[in-house]
């Protein structure tokens, strides 16, 4: 069985990543990419669908872990009744390959250490042919089944039913080095990685990238990490911002509300930017905007709301039958769905996000700003549809108050880059538009008895997505129409001190059972708090917010309240960005009020 969800942690090397568990086991890794088939698969089913573990043979070795300081090099020390030992995992970033390094390091007496190899490919749907191959004095374990394959260097390995397992000694001062390296199987195995230089280099890279932050006023220790994460998880080449590492980590454990996160949405990835810009990271805002413009290049009739890492289009849904799901939760999807999905909200975004790199120094390109233009020109035509939402709603599409906002916002951001920026566009249009979206808005998605803007046209329900009202300047944080929204927002969403998304009994999206809190909702009810002259409330529900992070930072999608379990795809990009943002308010509030 795969451990919770809060005790795995993330190394990666800007192309993707694996998830090492408390108990030493690497029981997810897609290589090379996010999207990619797994290597490893245990999470979702057990140890015979792919592991790699590497910890003491002492069944009663305890662990505790920690990332060299702004880094995705991971320490796990062991502590076991012969002595101590130390694991460092790391993804060499920079040398163009996708590496795994696990060395082992003496730090006291001498400890028995176990290694269990099980390589499956294939999303464990193919078991490799595996021949060890002479390398000097030692021996490498290559593997090969179709286009996959990797070779293994280390400890030697002795197979049995489909396992490569080895024990041996450390001693202190000692250190042991394993490393795990996929290639094409069409092509010779590549030579062995320098430990020494790839574990210098790889701290180095991220030290460096994480010193280039401008410094937070609060949470400066879980603002870094969340930059952090959120680099990981943009690919150095194409700019493509995943929403998370893994695939199918139930929302609802044992229940069917399991999506595969391993692309990139126009919303998570254009909120990441903005989280980023606010940092001071232009360089990663001008990559983004180039993997934007060759997204979406064309008719913009044919825009999706998501898109794989070097922006391919199809992402077929499918259910991987082989495949229990974590703790049983089933299906296990590759591919989502939601890419043939009209969701009107991402123009906003994605216009908010490239005015604020405009703000922020970027240039606008040769095609950056024709590309805006001809999006608006789609806004223009098709602003009147219903659509999914931001919540990808199943059910049938709604006017849904939020992503008529986020259409105003696009409109606003236009009419901005005209007005403050020189561009060329038709202005007067663009703000007729944006003044006849608002009055729309305020007209059928305001609800005057209850004092509130409702989730869509013709609804009572509320929505936790109203929240970012006042985040695009829809309104002010503080006018009575928000606080009114706000108060309904936690009449009716609130469960256990956190934010449900929505009230899944409505039915709105279509899906059987239900979910726990949305750390990114509640994340945005802090920024709420701390812009509309709240600040000591949301200091403590941020207080309580990182209190969720496990023991290296990470956050999933949603917590389960009672168990403090992770619940959801992880590392969840949209959790992280909302925590920065949150962190941002809080921080200029205090100082405000100093």
């Amino acid at each position: 069985m795969p451990l919770p969800i809060e005790n795995y942690a993330l190394i990666g090397d800007l192309h993707t990543g694996c998830l090492v568990g408390t108990d030493g086991s690497i029981d997810w890794s897609c290589l090379p990419r996010f999207d990619s088939a797994s290597v490893f698969g245990a999470l979702l089913g057990d140890r015979d669908h792919g592991r790699w573990l590497v910890a003491p043979a002492e069944a009663g070795a305890t662990a505790t872990r920690r990332y060299v300081d702004d880094t995705f090099v991971l320490v796990t020390r062991w502590t076991t009744s012969t002595g101590v030992v130390e694991v460092t995992d790391l993804m060499p970033v920079g040398d163009r390959r996708a590496d795994v390094v696990r060395r082992v390091t003496g730090v006291e007496g001498t400890v028995r250490m176990q290694e269990d190899l099980r390589i499956r490919f294939g999303y464990a749907a193919a078991l490799p042919w595996v021949r060890q191959l002479p390398e000097g004095d030692e021996t490498a374990l290559v593997a090969i089944a179709g286009p996959d394959a990797v070779v293994v260097r280390g400890p030697h390995l002795t197979a049995a039913d489909h396992t490569h397992a080895a024990e041996f000694d450390v001693a202190a001062g000692e250190t042991v080095d394993m490393t795990f390296t996929w290639y094409p199987s069409h092509r010779e195995p590549p030579t062995a990685p320098d430990v020494d230089a790839v574990l210098a280099d790889t701290v180095r890279w991220w030290q460096a990238w994480a010193a280039r932050s401008q410094e937070p006023s609060a949470y400066d220790r879980e603002v870094r990490r969340s930059l952090l994460i959120l680099r990981a998880l943009t690919n150095e080449d194409t700019g493509g911002i995943v929403a998370a590492a893994t695939t199918s980590l139930p929302e609802s454990f044992g229940g069917s509300r399991n999506w595969d996160y391993r692309y990139v949405w126009l919303r998570d990835a254009s909120m990441t930017l903005q989280a980023l810009i606010l940092h001071g990271f232009a360089e990663e805002a001008e990559k983004w905007r180039g993997w934007l413009l060759r997204a979406i290049a064309g008719d913009p009739a044919d825009v999706q709301i998501m898109y794989g890492l070097a922006g391919e289009r199809y992402l077929h849904e499918s259910e991987l039958e082989h495949l229990p799901g974590y703790e049983g939760a089933s299906p296990v999807r590759l591919g989502n769905a939601a890419f043939t999905q009209y969701q009107g909200d991402i123009f906003g975004e994605v216009m908010v996000a490239l005015h604020e790199a405009r703000q922020l120094g970027v240039a606008e390109s040769e095609y950056s700003w024709p590309l805006q233009r001809a999006l608006m020109q789609y806004v223009e035509d098709n602003w009147t549809r219903p659509d999914n939402g931001i919540w990808e709603i199943r059910g049938e599409p709604q006017h849904f108050t939020h992503s008529r906002v986020m259409i105003w916002a696009a409109l606003d951001r236009a009419v901005q880059g005209v007005e403050q920026f020189g561009l060329d566009g038709p202005v007067d249009r663009w703000r007729s538009l944006r003044d006849e979206v608002r009055a729309e808005v305020e007209e059928q998605g305001w609800d005057a008895d209850r004092g509130t803007y409702t989730q869509h046209y013709g609804s009572a329900e509320v929505d936790a997505s109203l929240l970012q009202l006042a985040q695009v300047g829809f309104v002010a944080p503080d006018d009575p129409r928000m606080l009114g929204t706000v108060a309904a927002i936690e009449h009716d969403l609130l469960q256990d001190g956190l934010l449900l998304r929505y009230r899944t009994e409505s039915g709105v999206d279509g899906l059987e059972g239900t979910e726990h809190p949305f750390l990114t909702c509640s994340f945005w009810l802090a920024e709420q708090y701390a812009r509309s002259g709240g600040v000591d409330d949301a200091v403590t529900l941020m207080d309580r917010l990182v209190g969720w992070c496990n023991d290296v930072g990470m956050l999933s999608e949603e917590i389960e309240v009672a168990t403090g379990r992770h619940v959801g795809n992880t590392p969840q990009a949209l959790s992280h960005l909302a925590l920065v943002r949150a962190a941002d308010a809080i921080g200029a509030a205090l100082d405000a009020r100093r």
